[in-house]
């Protein structure tokens, strides 16, 4: 049995007739950027992240994103951003790209988010902002920094591309992903919860004036068209991208949710066939609802082995991420070097992502935790064969 990484699709074909309908009605009216099919999909998502009506932007990319929002808080050349090495490059590399300076935490050994204790820690007087990522779909708890933040005037801005819908439960209130912060960045890259059919993006802000500064950054700084108050950069969310975002919106917490479901087998499948002496599943840090964009197990020892097995039995995974963002050869002018954020490095070393997705199979599921332990039983009897 073969099973895929990502398969888009089985949940594509669920909703086959109402993408098709809308892409037809975008042609129809022949409005391929902004415009009211954005406009639509920006109030959807204010209202599914219970924000104000305008505190949604729609932009390129979760790139972008990131970057309209370090320019929103005016981040200058010298400028420090305390941000995680376990991450996609994006997250550090906008912070470069505008002359800021990454300083790095590093994560917690369970949630592969950054350990939240020692944030505060990092802060200097050219500390401008904090930028925690909700990894792999799990939020970080950020409710222990936050009002610290606001009180030194940081900015806290979340990189939540993988994790819209997710939420953390306290008994007085729920916190969602990309909302908790001054700013939230998300990307809807066709492979994430809430993808669309190719690259696109959305910041979010509860507070009116960086949401409307945000809307201007989006199309060269323009607050009229061909008036431009500021510089910005061209960052437009395409029509045909919201008016599909829109209709998956729809469906997203049924996905999630069946994501959840596909993860709690997974750990029945690795209790049942006796893989913890030698994998450790990813868990749900308390309070979280994890919606789970990748599911990352950690491979003790042979993680390459196994990977080169499962992949020739017809069972792709991935590696998410091989090298931490400090070891990274463009970031060598940091200064950081080997051994500097242990947990990190030892999960580039160790993490390996199962194929998570709507549509997954039981059946799927037991051919990749059966394989995974037929590689580790025969890895066994070989041992002792020559012991």
């Amino acid at each position: 049995m073969t099973v895929p990484i990502l398969d888009l699709k089985r949940s594509f074909n669920e909703i086959h007739p109402e993408i098709s309908a809308a892409v037809e009605r975008v042609f129809a009216t022949q409005g391929f950027v902004l415009g009211r099919e954005v406009e639509l999909f920006e109030r959807h998502c204010a209202k599914y992240l219970e924000l104000p009506e305008d505190s949604c932007v729609g932009c390129a990319s979760g790139t972008d994103a990131l970057l309209l929002a370090l320019m929103a808080i005016d981040l200058k050349p010298g400028d420090e951003v305390i941000t995680t090495p376990f991450t996609f490059f994006a997250t550090a590399g906008a912070i470069a790209r505008l002359g800021g300076v990454p300083v790095f935490v590093d994560v917690d050994p369970e949630s592969y988010n950054i350990d939240i204790q020692h944030v505060m820690d990092k802060i200097t007087p050219k500390t401008r902002a904090v930028l925690p990522v909700h990894l792999f779909g799990q939020m970080t708890p950020l409710e222990e920094i936050a009002p610290k933040l606001k009180e030194r005037g940081i900015a806290l801005i979340e990189d939540a591309a993988q994790a819209f819908g997710a939420v953390r439960v306290f008994p007085d209130r729920i916190d969602r992903a990309g909302t908790v912060g001054d700013i939230g960045c998300y990307s809807f890259f066709p492979t994430k919860n809430l993808g669309g059919c190719g690259d696109g993006g959305m910041v979010v802000s509860k507070d009116k004036a960086i949401a409307d500064r945000l809307r201007r950054l989006r199309v060269h700084g323009a607050g009229k068209t061909y008036f431009h108050d500021e510089i910005g950069i061209n960052s437009r969310l395409d029509a045909l991208q919201a008016a599909i975002l829109d209709i998956k919106l729809r469906h997203l917490d049924e996905w999630n949710e069946e994501r959840r479901k596909i993860a709690e087998f997974y750990k029945l499948l690795f209790k049942a066939n006796g893989l913890h002496e030698y994998v450790t599943v990813p868990e749900e840090t308390a309070g979280n609802v994890h919606i789970w964009h990748q599911y990352s197990v950690r491979v003790k020892e042979r993680r390459d082995e196994l990977m080169a097995f499962l992949e020739g039995k017809g069972i792709a995974v991935r590696v998410y991420y091989p090298l931490s963002l400090h070891l990274q050869p463009c970031f060598r002018y940091l200064g950081y070097h080997e051994g500097d954020f242990p947990q990190s490095e030892r999960l580039s070393l160790e993490i390996m992502a199962l194929p998570v997705y709507p549509g997954l199979t039981e059946d799927e599921q037991k051919e990749v935790a059966e394989s995974i332990a037929e590689f580790f039983v025969k890895q066994g009897e070989k041992s002792q064969r020559y012991s």
